[in-house]
């Protein structure tokens, strides 16, 4: 079944909506968001300072999350999938997809990393399926999934998963995979952004980060970090 894809616009921007779900945002003249697209594309600024960065995004949508991940890293090859063309069009002719020079693959996010052979250093992924309020993830994650997004993540890279409803079993999933795991809520929404990767990933090393960049800066007062597993949460433990 094809899905209800529309485009409102405001004064402000536009907002992308599948299937009744507020899917993409876009403020002309703006790379940021101030909401879950700004976290999503965050954690790029945990990883080691690098000429270009290889990032993958699940579930492109409208580009929202390539938005921001081009203005942070200008010479990143981003490369998003997205299953739904009625989704790429709508994103092309309102959300100027094709300004931010992603290389877009349109496939069954499934099937895309059950083939695909090369490596990024920031996975993204942003995927769900349903209607509305009851959007969830698809059945192949967190497992078997996992692993295959694990499996093309170059040395030291990260993933990050946007979560709802299943926050839970998807951290605990990561933390099976990872040794470093934080989450990310953001005011007035109701998802949890997950980052996996190494050790030495910690909230107050992200947030130093944010608060020192010029573009996720303005954001990061809408963002509450906190480190679930790895050398900060080992840290507080040993001082209790």
């Amino acid at each position: 079944m094809r899905p209800r894809v529309e485009v409102k616009v405001g004064r402000r921007g536009r907002a992308l909506e599948i299937d009744g779900t507020f899917a993409s945002w876009y403020e002309p003249g703006l790379p940021i968001t101030g909401s879950v697209w700004d976290a999503l594309a965050a954690p790029l600024l945990a990883l080691p300072p690098a000429r270009r960065r290889d990032v993958l995004v699940l579930g492109l949508g409208g580009g929202s999350v390539a938005r921001v991940v081009r203005a942070l890293a200008p010479q990143a090859r981003i490369v998003g999938v997205e299953m739904s063309g009625e989704v790429l069009r709508a994103a092309r002719r309102w959300l100027e997809l094709d300004a931010l020079d992603v290389e877009v693959v349109r496939a069954d996010a499934r099937v895309y990393l059950q083939r695909a052979r090369r490596r990024y250093d920031l996975v993204i992924e942003d995927l769900f399926v349903g209607r509305g309020r009851a959007v969830h993830k698809p059945d192949w994650l967190p497992d078997p999934g996992l692993e295959w997004v694990r499996r093309r993540l170059a040395p030291g890279g990260l993933l990050v998963s946007n979560t709802i409803d299943e926050a839970a079993p998807m951290a605990a999933a990561l933390a099976r995979h990872f040794r470093g795991l934080i989450s990310i809520e953001v005011e007035d929404y109701d998802n949890r952004v997950l980052v996996a990767g190494g050790r030495q990933l910690t909230a107050r090393g992200l947030r130093a980060a944010l608060g020192a960049d010029p573009i996720l800066g303005a954001t990061l007062p809408r963002l509450k970090l906190r480190t679930l597993a790895g050398q900060g949460r080992r840290r507080a433990r040993a001082g209790r």
